[in-house]
């Protein structure tokens, strides 16, 4: 039976705007199992990002529960729950996020300081990073110097750089043309495969989704349907 690592329980987020409330989700009930590999599909406005923010513990909701590992995240203290996301999830957003100041190599070992690594451990894993996502020849150029993908790849390696045990990803290919918005998805599908990492990634593009089993369809802050696809990856024909 799968392990479930992170799951909502009627979970609802309603905004107050004036004197107006919006409902952004409606009882979201949602278990993400490890070593799935989960796209949330919806059109704009249908709550993903909302969705993304709480799943990642970025934000609380309204009412409902986020369970992670067993636990009820939001009975955490403020510590706690920064710790439990540094060590447990990993993101990739559409912006990329990078420090402009630092290159592609510090930008990767910036959250490892706060996890207590040495500084040579910790540049000896950021490098072995950029060379999986096949920047080991860019490791000291800014982001300034790289291309929208490369700087996308650096993103990845960062959000892997404390072996997270789930990394979210936000439209990671949303401001990337089709052939390199491609070659993310395969760098997210080998870590998915070979190092047996929980993905979830936000979308609204079916090509991208294409590339998980667990496909949610998101409308109006409800789950339309959270089903298994029938096909295979690439790697198991």
């Amino acid at each position: 039976m799968a392990e479930t690592i992170i799951k909502l329980e009627n979970v609802w987020k309603i905004y107050q705007l004036g004197k107006v409330q919006v409902p952004a989700l409606k009882g979201i009930d949602l278990e993400i199992n490890r070593g799935s590999f989960v796209s949330i599909m919806g059109p704009s406005g249908s709550g993903k990002s909302t969705l993304l923010n709480i799943i990642g513990l970025l934000d609380f909701p309204t009412r409902g529960k986020v369970i992670v590992k067993g636990k009820d995240a939001y009975l955490f203290s403020e510590d706690q729950l920064s710790k439990l996301r540094g060590e447990t999830i990993g993101f990739i957003f559409q912006e990329f996020n990078l420090l402009p100041h630092l290159n592609a190599l510090e930008n990767v070992t910036l959250p490892m300081i706060f996890q207590g690594l040495s500084e040579d451990k910790r540049k000896e894993r950021a490098k072995d990073l950029l060379i999986k996502v096949d920047l080991g020849d860019r490791i000291f150029h800014q982001p300034a110097e790289l291309s929208g993908g490369e700087r996308q790849r650096v993103a990845i390696a960062r959000a892997f750089a404390n072996n997270p045990e789930v990394v979210i990803a936000d439209e990671p290919t949303g401001n990337l043309d089709s052939v390199t918005g491609k070659k993310i998805m395969d760098i997210l599908a080998y870590f998915h495969q070979k190092e047996e990492k929980t993905i979830v990634v936000v979308t609204h593009d079916p090509n991208i989704a294409s590339y998980s089993k667990n496909i949610v369809s998101l409308k109006d802050g409800q789950i339309l349907s959270d089903h298994l696809t029938a096909k295979k990856f690439l790697w198991e024909k």
